[in-house]
């Protein structure tokens, strides 16, 4: 089935099923079910198997599924094998953590490289990650097409200008600002604070069952 016809939901999964199972595999387990994989993922087991079916067969009932089969269909749905190249824009606080953490425990996502206006930072590595001056990002980004925006909000908008102009196809947005982009330009907003406030108003509002971890009715 082609990727543009599964759902966004789905496609927002699939990253965490894959996690699991390679956990799954490193262990010697060969299957899992859907049950199982509910339990360790916290989805519950009819949107696996709705999201599993969107590929077609990939289980047995009775049987659950073959670990090292799904795990190698995930990887290639997902280009596990082809590494995704990656720009930090705004080494702070947070930019610096990101370089430091670097996706370790995944193996098609790495930042390259970053890009700040701190002196003491420009020319340095962290990380292992080189960190250039904002001023050189069209000489230096090359053939990126994803960066990762950890700036002041008052800056993300002239930003995000230039990286689109520079070939940045997919942009995750860690500022409050509400950035505008062309239509071939994918934006995922993460807002830390909004993040937090929501999961205390939840807390508040809709207190879970403890046994069940889920929602009281």
């Amino acid at each position: 089935m082609e990727q543009h016809k599964i759902p966004q939901a789905t496609a927002k999964r699939l990253p965490l099923y894959y996690r699991y199972l390679n956990n799954l595999q490193h262990q010697g387990k060969t299957r899992v079910s859907s049950q199982e994989l509910s339990d360790a993922v916290k989805v519950d087991s009819a949107t696996i198997r709705r999201d599993f079916s969107y590929f077609g067969a990939l289980g047995k009932k009775g049987y659950g599924y073959n670990v090292e089969y799904l795990l190698h269909f995930f990887r290639e749905t997902l280009d596990q094998d082809e590494l995704t190249e990656v720009a930090l824009i705004g080494v702070g606080n947070l930019g610096t953590a990101f370089l430091k953490y670097n996706f370790l425990k995944n193996n098609n996502t790495k930042i390259v490289m970053a890009f700040d206006r701190d002196a003491n930072k420009v020319g340095t590595k962290i990380g292992g990650v080189p960190v250039y001056h904002i001023d050189d990002l069209e000489e230096k980004i090359g053939d990126i097409h994803v960066a990762i925006l950890t700036i002041p909000a008052s800056e993300a908008e002239t930003m995000t200008e230039r990286l689109v102009e520079n070939g940045i196809e997919g942009i995750l947005n860690f500022t409050p600002a509400r950035i505008t982009v062309p239509s071939h330009v994918r934006v995922h907003h993460i807002d830390l604070a909004v993040e937090l406030q929501a999961l205390v108003y939840f807390l508040k509002h809709y207190p879970l069952d403890n046994e069940k971890g889920n929602k009281k009715e």
